[in-house]
């Protein structure tokens, strides 16, 4: 049996420069009965590991530091002794969120995270946060883009440690050259594909986001 993706929305809250806002988080869960990894441990480390059952958590996987993605995983991982991982461009955010904790491990450009023989590549693709990654699996057909690529256009860049123009290449270069029908999982709101969003690059070039 091969994996599968299970998905979870859990609701907390975001804070950053000052401001806090009531979010809604996507959780992804890609594993078999087996085993599992989660994708953004968001707000509630009890539903997410309830979400996981029985099967051995081999990593939770963070798309970015911003703290309604991490806020529940250090509790995530002290409760099934799975690692924590992040790119270490994100260490700036994570400690505004866990100061002085720090993630177990750290994610490259490149890096190929395996769970029940399906292989999920880690892309870099700043912009959103400075180690903001998505991760692509061409056997599910689909990438899991956190807060860099949403239905209608890049995640939000108007806040500290964000940049627009860099937002954008990282798009172009790493997501846009996907295939068309790769199903874009975002960290909020609802699935796209890559072939749906490709079109309007320009567009949100001369928004400006």
């Amino acid at each position: 049996m091969g994996a599968r993706i299970d998905h979870l929305v859990t609701s907390g809250t975001f804070s950053l420069d000052g401001g806090t806002w009531d979010v809604d988080n996507n959780v992804w869960i890609v594993g078999d009965d087996t085993e599992a990894i989660v994708i953004d441990a968001a707000h509630d480390a009890a539903a997410i590991k309830a979400a996981v059952g029985r099967r051995t958590l081999k990593a939770v996987v963070c798309t970015h530091a911003h703290s309604d993605h991490v806020d529940a995983a250090p509790a995530l991982s002290a409760a099934t002794g799975a690692p924590v991982l992040l790119h270490p461009d994100d260490l700036p955010l994570w400690k505004l969120t866990h100061p002085g904790e720090a993630p177990d491990g750290q994610l490259a450009d490149g890096q190929v995270i395996t769970v029940a023989g399906t292989d999920l590549t880690v892309l870099h693709t700043p912009g959103h946060a400075p180690g903001a990654v998505c991760l692509y699996a061409p056997d599910l057909g689909t990438v899991f883009t956190g807060d860099t690529l949403f239905k209608g256009g890049p995640g939000a860049t108007g806040r500290s440690f964000s940049d627009f123009p860099t937002i954008v290449e990282s798009i172009r270069e790493r997501l846009l050259a996907l295939p068309p029908a790769t199903v874009v999982r975002t960290g909020h709101g609802e699935a796209t594909t890559i072939g749906e969003e490709a079109p309007h690059l320009q567009e949100w070039i001369a928004r400006g986001h």
